[in-house]
């Protein structure tokens, strides 16, 4: 592959150090000026132009900029008169200017704090309590696991379904990922520079405000976090309210007025200051923070965005520390240059698990038999792993006894059994005696409040919403309806002479699930995204629809409408329950015949739980693509449901990316040798892997493509699979693309060749060995690129995975199918391939959000327009 040379310039060194230089260089940039005045570089025009910016660190922004205008040999003097500055830099610190001894009146206001604090985290926030209940934070809080690192998670992917095998993964390797404790979050040893900007991920319900509320809780009562003097909390919550420009100065006096007397000097003292921000997903400007307009000073007015971008980013404040807590699906929109350390919420441990359920029960005798319960259902205890969906299950068993008698067996089974259980924990009634109930009406109410929970639901759910306001229509048609406390988080916004009470659901899958149920049992047609899902991947569907539509086909099953029913007194139309069961059939058909990605419907089809369904799809030809997703064991579930439904051969199965396990492996070993096409690449096989896929060629008689590309296979691995080859004899093609395979290894092939293996491709392997004259004349094996047209069918699978992909995904894709030699740059179908490509980057590039995937990918835009 040929490519530009990329050496770095000192103008590239001030453009890399920006960020660092501003921090360097803010104590000294009023005599670095004069410097650079005296040695030619800066005129007297620019001076001027630099020392007119307001506050130092502006003034050394404006220094950078105009050093861009000036080129090379400026960049070059520059840096070598910012070496003369470190020195004095070193010696005199800026936190050890300006820093004041704290006053009596300091350290009242400081206690004073503390208490305020203290009182307000002293009572559970996670909880739906009835009226009135208050829940002690003290008893029921339980230790969450949290490690280096970030769940960076594709916008395809619903995040919740997608955490189950990277969470096991974290306890599995909790000897690597040293555990953090809330109050090590600013203290690493392992940091080159202090600590200061942290992010806290994790999926919905998984307990970022949980830890928040615990560091605020120890900080109140002098436990933890001692080497700050305050702790400064906001939510982004209640900062969507704010509509006008304002300060810093006054988001932190917005819920802390005793703050008022001595604020200058808690902000002179910005090293002894952590100020929290809580769900910046939730925030509706998180698109917008990676400002360029930056606010320097706690008084100056401007729009929050770009306050909060300019805390956030160490423009204003430089010295405080900041926690910052999101979901994966924002982290791209934070300017993640500035953060010092990522941290990922895992959620409970087993042993933590089984710690909240004694809390919830309060009977250890209870929570174990409980405990049992739930040990004994795969389903219910990886969902038990999230602290959000421990509390659900908990919720369901409590009231199990008069539920119905089956336990769950997918995600609505759950969902609907937690409604029912709220319903009557929430109502201290059976819902059934509302039945009897002729004068009341009872049941009709909670049908009632159900519909109107779920056009909520529905109607935000379309549009991204996760945050309700009192002022919406929605929100005002639930007024005094006692029920929505059961599944409406409710907090006070608040604003200088004004408040609004803002609403959530207490958990995002329920608000899916709400949605689900009023798509159900009303007329409302399906989502525009649905109706077009048995098109081959479309792209404008980011997914986050995925868990909505396996409610709502488990809501349509014969069995949940039927106890929807029975319990709560809302119907299903059969008419809509008939039409539902043949788009299913049909979309799976169409999916199976064209080989497109088919694993939504697929759970779906798992969440009815009626075979005749899976019987009656009957496709010409049965192609599964459940690739490029790291795939759970709920995946799994779904894709054996369907196959070990269906007969006969399966013309093809693409795990390809899938992250799949040796265990994995073995448990659909029977399902593996039914194919005729399995392609495995991508995922990491050791030699126990590798076994399972030999004894599966051993006793196939079945399969005769193989693809095993960059599946860090070796030599030793190659034997294994050679020896199993000749048992059966029905391999004709082998793919082993970007492996660590030598010549030797390829010679144990030999004796298949050309029967049964009539091709085998083993490019980009490392064959630096010395090729073996009896290897020249194997033309069957393919080591290298070639003009023949048979590569377009090749090029023509790797591209359509391209389009599939997400921006990270497809970077890994072009680091490798670029690496073609330029020999072949002429070949007809190097030119169509890489002409596909090129036009695909640059649509990627137009909707691209994040300044460093930009420029990655325009990289290799500039490669293919050579």
């Amino acid at each position: 592959m040929v490519e530009k040379d990329f050496h770095h310039s000192c103008l590239t060194a001030v453009r890399v150090l920006r960020v660092s230089l501003v921090d360097e260089l803010e104590g000294q940039v009023d005599s670095l000026v004069e410097f650079l005045v005296c040695r030619e570089v800066f005129t007297r025009d620019d001076r001027e132009e630099v020392l007119c910016q307001l506050g130092p660190r502006m003034r050394v922004r404006k220094v950078l900029d105009i050093l861009e205008c000036k080129g090379e040999e400026a960049a070059r003097i520059f840096l070598n008169v910012k070496s003369h500055y470190q020195y004095s830099k070193e010696v005199d610190p800026p936190q050890s200017r300006g820093m004041q001894f704290p006053s009596t009146e300091y350290s009242k206001v400081k206690q004073k704090h503390k208490e305020v604090l203290r009182r307000r985290s002293e009572s559970m926030l996670f909880y739906n309590t009835r009226h009135g209940e208050k829940i002690q934070f003290s008893e029921h809080y339980v230790n969450l696991l949290l490690v280096d690192g970030h769940q960076g998670l594709e916008n395809k992917k619903h995040e919740v379904l997608t955490f189950g095998q990277k969470r096991l993964c974290l306890q599995q390797k909790s000897a690597v990922h040293e555990k953090i404790t809330p109050a090590e979050l600013f203290s690493c040893a392992k940091a080159v520079r202090p600590v200061r900007k942290v992010l806290v991920s994790g999926v919905a319900g998984i307990g970022k405000t949980i830890l928040v509320q615990k560091m605020l809780f120890d900080f109140g009562g002098n436990k933890d976090h001692l080497a700050f003097d305050f702790i400064i909390h906001m939510t982004f919550r209640d900062l969507n309210l704010i509509d006008k420009p304002t300060s810093l100065r006054e988001l932190i006096l917005r819920k802390n007025r005793h703050l008022a007397k001595e604020l200058d000097n808690i902000l002179a003292n910005d090293n002894k200051l952590l100020i929290i921000l809580d769900g910046f997903d939730e925030f509706r400007h998180y698109r917008s923070c990676d400002v360029d307009s930056f606010v320097t000073e706690p008084d100056e007015d401007a729009e929050v965005m770009e306050v909060i971008g300019s805390l956030m980013q160490g423009e204003l404040l430089p010295n405080a520390s900041v926690l910052l807590t999101s979901r994966p699906a924002a982290i791209s929109y934070i300017p993640v240059g500035c953060i010092d350390r990522f941290v990922l919420i895992a959620g409970f441990s087993l042993a933590e698990v089984q710690d909240f359920f004694f809390r919830y029960f309060q009977d250890k005798t209870l929570a174990d038999r409980m405990f049992s319960v739930v040990s004994a259902n795969e389903l219910m205890l990886t969902l038990c792993y999230i602290p959000a969906f421990c509390y659900i299950v908990c919720c369901i068993l409590k009231e199990s006894k008069d539920l119905c008698g089956g336990s769950p067996k997918t995600m609505t089974d759950i969902y609907v059994q937690y409604l029912v259980a709220l319903l009557r924990s929430h109502t201290q009634a059976r819902v059934e005696t509302c039945l009897q109930d002729q004068r009341g009406g009872g049941i009709q109410q909670l049908s009632d409040t159900v519909l109107k929970l779920g056009r909520l639901a529905f109607k935000n759910l379309l549009e991204h919403q996760t945050l309700f306001y009192s002022s919406d229509r929605e929100v005002a048609a639930l007024e005094g309806s006692s029920l929505v406390s059961a599944f409406l988080d409710k907090t006070i916004a608040e604003e200088p002479g004004f408040t609004e009470e803002v609403y959530s659901f207490a958990h995002l899958t329920i608000q899916e699930f709400f949605a689900a149920v009023y798509c159900a049992v009303t007329d409302h047609p399906l989502p525009d995204a649905l109706e077009r899902t048995s098109c081959p991947r479309d792209l404008s569907n980011s997914g986050h629809l995925d868990l909505f539509s396996r409610f709502l086909s488990g809501i349509l099953s014969e069995r949940n409408a039927s106890f929807l029913s029975r319990q709560v007194g809302i119907c299903c139309h059969k008419e809509k329950v008939n039409a539902y069961r043949e788009k299913i059939i049909r979309e799976l058909r169409a999916l199976c015949e064209s080989g497109a990605h088919i694993l939504n419907h697929l759970h779906c089809l798992f969440e009815q739980q009626d075979p005749l369904l899976a019987l009656d799809v009957q496709p010409k030809m049965l192609r599964v693509n459940v690739s490029d997703e790291t795939l759970s064991q709920m995946d799994y579930n779904a894709i054996k449901y369907f196959l070990n439904l269906t007969e006969g051969k399966i013309s093809e199965l693409d795990l390809t990316g899938t992250g799949i396990s040796c265990d994995t492996l073995r448990d659909i070993q029977h399902l593996l040798g039914r194919c005729e096409s399995l392609w495995l690449g991508e995922n990491n096989l050791d030699m126990e892997a590798v076994q399972v896929i030999a004894d599966v060629l051993k006793e196939s008689e079945n399969i005769m493509y193989l693809g095993l590309g960059w599946t860090n296979i070796s030599d030793d691995e190659l034997l294994v699979l050679a020896c199993a080859i000749g048992v059966k004899k029905k391999l004709q093609e082998l793919w082993m693309e970007g492996n660590r395979l030598s010549y030797r290894g390829l010679l144990s092939l030999s004796d298949l060749i050309p029967d049964p293996l009539k091709n085998v491709v083993a490019i980009w392997n490392d064959l630096t060995d010395r090729e073996p004259e009896s290897m020249q004349t194997k033309t069957s094996i393919t080591v290298n690129f070639t003009d023949d047209a048979s590569w377009g069918e090749w090029q023509k699978w790797v591209f359509k995975r391209c389009e599939v992909s997400s921006n990270e995904k497809l970077l890994m894709v072009l680091h490798k199918v670029c690496n073609i030699s330029t020999h072949h740059f002429e070949a007809q179908w190097t030119k169509t391939f890489y002409s596909q490509l090129s036009q695909l980057i640059k649509s990627r590039i137009e909707s691209c959000t994040e300044e460093d995937m930009c420029k990655k990918l325009k990289k290799f835009d500039s490669f293919l327009d050579l």
